[in-house]
């Protein structure tokens, strides 16, 4: 097998792994969102609890872990190490932790206080603050096209919080839904800190990187992130509560614990796939599919939870669309300039020296 054939295999396996981590994603983003809501609206109260479930199922992970050590063994002769991550890249996959846990609850109590449709529409905003440190963390490049998806996209949230009593849930105060909208806003503005951080750790890792490693990664970044939630369950008494909470839930105790099950696993999904198409791509383009899938997440919320759309929802969902598209029109012509550049090069041919 030839250089040129080899190297088209690998990028050919590294499109469908990001294929893959972008379908684990979408079912992440869409459905946490979804069965958290569900929590709260049937009755659940605890936010420091709803937050720790968005990385309480780290243990999950330990299952690809242990399949990828299993092979590594029957694959090599010599002694074959449990674990691969170094003390650099554990002590910055602990940060990034300890702030993901942070950002758990801001979203977690925006979400108890805001409709789906609505918090969705605020995150979209992520991209925008993704972009923004992405250029100053890890020097991604911005074009006209991406400067008028941050703008755009900041503007549909502007739109959105202008308009807030239109769609507050009853018996709850307008402080009470702005604050909500604020600390989801804050959310989005660090989980954008949080993906380039992630890249930047890739970067600076000093170590082969390898999917193995990611996982890794991302068990240590949800058991600080959980650990940093299980202090605010512990100071909240939130585990006392839970098993009162599961009586008198409107679904039933049972369905109470099959929605914080399902809660913790859907979530993990979204972790999974948002590191792992930083890793095959960057962080800027999970930003992005979490971005993309704002339309599902929106159309989900009315169907199942009969949220209403008002018109500035559908503004604000018209101007995030717009900057999405905006943002993918640029890249796509980005990459044709830079595919014909590099062809162009090859075929002019090289004067030699007199």
């Amino acid at each position: 097998m030839d250089v040129q054939t080899t190297t088209t295999t690998t990028s050919a396996m590294k499109r469908t792994l990001l294929i893959i981590n972008c379908i684990i994603l979408a079912i992440g983003n869409c459905g946490g969102p979804l069965v958290m809501r569900l929590y709260f609206i049937r009755g659940g109260k605890r936010i420091w609890f709803s937050s720790w479930l968005e990385t309480g199922g780290w243990p999950i992970i330990l299952i690809p872990l242990l399949v990828a050590y299993i092979r590594r063994r029957s694959r090599s002769n010599s002694p074959t190490k449990l674990i691969l991550i170094k003390p650099r890249v554990f002590t910055a996959a602990a940060v990034i932790g300890v702030l993901t846990g942070l950002d758990d609850y801001l979203y977690a109590y925006g979400v108890a206080k805001l409709p789906v449709s609505t918090s969705a529409l605020v995150i979209a905003t992520q991209l925008a603050f993704t972009a923004v440190f992405a250029f100053f963390m890890v020097k991604q490049k911005f074009t006209a096209y991406s400067v008028n998806a941050v703008i755009l996209l900041t503007v549909g949230a502007v739109v959105l919080g202008l308009h807030t009593n239109s769609d507050r849930p009853e018996g709850e105060s307008s402080g009470e839904y702005l604050l909500g909208f604020f600390l989801t806003l804050a959310a989005a503005a660090l989980y954008g800190l949080i993906l380039p951080m992630v890249e930047l750790t890739y970067k600076k890792a000093k170590q082969a990187l390898s999917y193995t490693l990611v996982l890794e990664m991302q068990l240590i970044i949800c058991f600080f992130a959980t650990a940093f939630c299980t202090v605010g369950m512990l100071i909240n008494n939130d585990f006392q509560a839970i098993g009162r909470e599961a009586k008198v839930y409107e679904l039933g105790e049972t369905k109470y614990y099959l929605v914080i099950v399902w809660s913790a696993i859907i979530w993990q999904c979204f972790f999974l796939g948002a590191i792992g198409v930083i890793f095959y791509s960057s962080s800027l383009l999970s930003a992005i599919v979490i971005t993309v899938l704002l339309p599902v997440t929106e159309l989900l919320a009315v169907i199942f939870y009969h949220e209403k759309f008002q018109a500035e929802k559908g503004i604000s969902l018209f101007l995030s669309l717009w900057g999405f598209i905006s943002y993918f029109y640029g890249e796509i012509k980005h990459n044709k300039k830079k595919n014909s550049d590099a062809t162009e090069t090859e075929l002019t041919p090289q004067c030699a020296d007199p």
